[in-house]
Parts: C-alpha cells; sequence; structure tokens
C-alpha cells in the first residue's frame, strides 16, 4: 500500500508511519519545508497548493494535521491557527482527491469535540453536533473533506478522544505538573474525557484504511473516564499525589470560547469501530496509562 500522509511528524503520524513502514508499506510525508528525505512532499495548504503528481499511485491518504487545543487564553490569531490547521488541509487533499481518477480513499483526522458537551449521554457517530466553539471548527473540518465525498471517494473521520501515549500530547504535559504533586480535576471533574492508547489510535487507523468503512469514526475506548477520574489515574501510575483541583470559575474567564470544548464532555463510545470486528489492546484505562509511561 502507498499512503500520502499529512502530519507524519506529529505523535499519531509519527507512530503510524513507523507501523506501516515496518510492515512494508510506502509512506509518502507532507512538509511544509523543502524536502529532506527521498519520498517527502512539499506543499502549502494554507496557499491550497499541492503538487499534481503528489497523488500519483496512491491507495490512500491520511490527514493527521491540526494544532493542538490548548488551555490558553482564545486570541484571535489562535482562533485563525485551530481553523486553518484544519480546515484548510483537509480542504487542499479532498480536492486533489476529487481532480484523481483513482480517487484514493481519504481517512481524516477530526475529534469527539465535534459532539460538544453531551453530560451523561451515550454517544455514538449518530449523535448531533455541539454549538460551541471548537464543534463548530469540527463541522467544518469534517465538511472540508467534501469535495472528496462528492467525487465518490471514500472518506472516513476520524472522532479522535485524547491519545495517551508517553512521549507526547496530555500526557507529556502532565507529566511535571504531576511529578511536583499539583494535578487534580479540572472544572467539576464529573466531565467524561473519551481516551485511547496509542497503540489502539494507529491500529484503529489501519484497520481503517483496509476496511470499506464510511464517514464518521468514534477512536475512543470503550471505557470513557470523568475528568477527576482520569487525573487521579495518572497520578497513581506514576506514584504521586492528585492534589489541586482548579473550578470552573478560575478557568472559564481565562479559556473563553475554548471554556465549553475543555470543560465539557462526552461519553463517546467506539460504536462502529466495535461493530465492524476491531478489537482493543487496551479498552480499560488504568493499563493504558501503565503502558503509555513505562
Amino acid at each position: 500500500m502507498r499512503v500520502l500522509l499529512a502530519g507524519a511528524s506529529g505523535l499519531i503520524g509519527s507512530a503510524l508511519s513507523a507501523s506501516l513502514r515496518g510492515n512494508g508499506h510506502e509512506v509518502r510525508p507532507l512538509v511544509r519545508r523543502v524536502p529532506r528525505d527521498p519520498g517527502e512532499i512539499e506543499w502549502h495548504p494554507e496557499r491550497h497548493e499541492l503538487p499534481v503528481d503528489a497523488l500519483d499511485g496512491v491507495d490512500a491518504v491520511v490527514c493527521l494535521s491540526g494544532a493542538p487545543l490548548q488551555p490558553r487564553p482564545p486570541t484571535a490569531a489562535y482562533k485563525r491557527q485551530l481553523r486553518s490547521s484544519r480546515v484548510d488541509t483537509v480542504g487542499t487533499l479532498a480536492r486533489a482527491v476529487a481532480a484523481t481518477e483513482s480517487r484514493p480513499a481519504l481517512i481524516a483526522s477530526s475529534a469527539v469535540g465535534y459532539y460538544g458537551d453531551k453530560g451523561e449521554a451515550d454517544v455514538d457517530e449518530s449523535a448531533p453536533p455541539g454549538s460551541d466553539f471548537f464543534a463548530q471548527i469540527c463541522r467544518q473540518w469534517e465538511a472540508a473533506a467534501d469535495p472528496a465525498r462528492e467525487a465518490g471517494a471514500r472518506v472516513v473521520s476520524l472522532r479522535s478522544g485524547i491519545v495517551l501515549a508517553g512521549e507526547g500530547g496530555l500526557l507529556k504535559t502532565l507529566r511535571p505538573i504531576v511529578w511536583l504533586g499539583l494535578a487534580g480535576r479540572q472544572g467539576s471533574g464529573r466531565q467524561f474525557q473519551p481516551w485511547i492508547a496509542i497503540t489502539d489510535e494507529v491500529a484503529a487507523i489501519r484497520f481503517l484504511l483496509d476496511s470499506d468503512l464510511s464517514g464518521p469514526v468514534n477512536l475512543t475506548a470503550p471505557n470513557p473516564a470523568r475528568n477527576a477520574e482520569l487525573m487521579s489515574a495518572v497520578a497513581k501510575a506514576m506514584h504521586r499525589p492528585a492534589l489541586l483541583a482548579v473550578p470552573d470559575f478560575v478557568l472559564r474567564p481565562v479559556l473563553g470560547e475554548l471554556a465549553p470544548g475543555l470543560l465539557g464532555g462526552q461519553r463517546a463510545l467506539p460504536v462502529r469501530l466495535t461493530e465492524a470486528g476491531f478489537g482493543f489492546r487496551y479498552p480499560e484505562l488504568e493499563p493504558a496509562l501503565r503502558a503509555a509511561l513505562a
């Protein structure tokens, strides 16, 4: 299989690239600089530029690009970055897929933030979108793939939860805080935060590359955790206390429009994955954290 990969240097992209290459598949990374290695392809999605031959012989296009959602003030520049790093990248690739005769599959990142705050309800892929700022971005993110979908290509939207990996993402941010004994719940701590081990995230993407599924797919472990449970489990895995709780009234003025996306939650379940026969290596939180932090 030959895969064109956007976001190859990121947490998930680097793990997916290594997994594919380890099984003899060819990965063509898209880079926003002068290529340094054979197979790399320079592109500039913010200018909607992709070389015309980038999709030659490609079986699938995987887009994992997107600036991380961080607990920081939502400046105009940061909001533009959140939107453009998602919508422009997927849109550029979708138009390229639509322009080819072969119509390779397009598998593109999205997030469980699509659903907004759903409280205690179980959330599968048929749930309606939320209305907060990040949910709106997720809707635009997925809609950016419409040109490929309308041209007849198979399109999959990866609605991922928090990816647990020791070398990046949330755990990399939390590690120094936890070591100082300062980790604790954010807001009420009761909000569900769907998660998935990096091993299962990569395995699920590979499963989708080989399947005929299309549309949205929740990439989340079958046992979502509440925020307080997640923070306590991280501290336990690192043999540290989780002492500091940060209440809503402190966080909301700082986070502004990002508050619902960071303080709300979804009990998102991987219904379509499990119905298709995918098996999770880490369905439970504590073993997943032990493996990530080993």
